[in-house]
């Protein structure tokens, strides 16, 4: 279905109101009035778009203002943005490639992190033998921070069997956490603290929970210095601008947005009847519900929730998210709903 409006928490299908529990604006920001001013005052001082080459004799200070509060927010020793979280990934494996020895991925580990011949860190419900041989090589693990279709974040803990003779690198998808998990949202990238663990690197889509078009690495300050020499981040056009100032000038709306997005899950959490036809964390603001015809359920009481066939798996998919911008009555509604349906 087509719609000629941005998606909010109300849509409008054929001339009627829906209520959209969808997408992933989890902090509500793309129409957040305050926001939008922000980046409107960015756009009139930084333009629309600037094409040139980061590595340019012109050096724009809102490159340095933004990726200063990424990296803080995120509790990395530094960041660095690009036009897209997709760029961010493919950036990182690239740059990786020719230090590691062999990849391995996490089950359903997103196409932004892939790298070509990657190994499935698990084999049935084990690690892969060959993490735990007694080769002496440099090995690249790579994961989401929250697995399709779960609600919490990935437990990393099993690393710890990898044995010493195995110099790790952990690369973590937080395109789906940041904003969200960990202390005001700064997600799950300062809680890794693993001692087999060499060097952590956290990549991110910024057109989820942060509203912005555009993508960040962060790591330690050398790797991220060796991205920006990397070729393709110097051949290649930034992230925009407006959008990296906008960011540093929005930290406190994605605080005040964050605080909303706790309070909506903790009010679900106090109403919700818990049973295991819903799977659901007030920790993290996506809900899978397993109850069948709940699809046109849905439709009758003009909701509309993200619903397709994912790809990984044959079942329908019908994933509730949750945004800073619901109201009470909001929610009231879809937890009336869950509540009549799941038994």
């Amino acid at each position: 279905m087509k719609v000629n409006q941005f998606p909010d928490r109300k849509i409008e299908i054929y001339n009627e109101d829906y209520l959209y529990f969808g997408g992933t604006a989890y902090l509500g920001l793309p129409t957040h009035p305050e926001f939008q001013k922000l980046l409107i005052k960015n756009i009139l001082q930084w333009g629309t778009a600037y094409g040139s080459s980061r590595s340019a004799n012109i050096q724009l200070s809102a490159y340095e203002n933004g990726e200063r509060f990424l990296a803080d927010f995120i509790k990395a020793d530094a960041a660095l943005t690009l036009s897209a979280g997709m760029l961010a990934g493919k950036l990182v494996i690239e740059a990786l490639t020719t230090k590691t020895d062999c990849f391995f991925h996490f089950p359903d580990t997103h196409t932004a992190i892939k790298a070509q011949n990657s190994l499935p860190f698990f084999i049935g419900e084990k690690l892969n033998p060959r993490l735990l041989d007694k080769a002496t090589e440099r090995i690249t693990i790579l994961t989401d921070s929250v697995p399709s279709f779960h609600i919490k974040p990935i437990d990393l803990s099993i690393l710890n069997s990898i044995p010493s003779n195995k110099e790790i690198t952990l690369v973590i998808d937080e395109s789906h956490s940041l904003g969200i998990l960990g202390t005001n949202g700064c997600g799950i990238f300062s809680t890794v603290d693993l001692p087999n663990i060499k060097r952590k690197i956290m990549v991110a889509s910024l057109g989820k929970a942060f509203g912005l078009t555009g993508g960040v690495i962060a790591s330690d300050s050398e790797f991220i210095n060796q991205m920006t020499t990397h070729d393709t981040f110097v051949s290649s056009a930034g992230m925009n601008a407006a959008f990296v100032q906008t960011m540093a000038d929005a930290a406190a709306i994605y605080l005040q947005q964050h605080q909303k997005l706790k309070d909506n899950l903790n009010y679900i959490d106090t109403h919700l009847i818990k049973n295991e036809a819903i799977h659901f964390d007030p920790n993290y603001p996506l809900i899978y519900p397993v109850i069948e015809g709940l699809n046109d359920i849905f439709t009758t009481n003009k909701i509309i929730v993200t619903n397709f066939k994912y790809p990984t798996d044959a079942k329908e998919l019908n994933r509730i998210v949750i945004t800073a911008n619901h109201t009470k009555e909001d929610l009231d509604t879809i937890i009336r709903i869950l509540n009549q349906n799941q038994f």
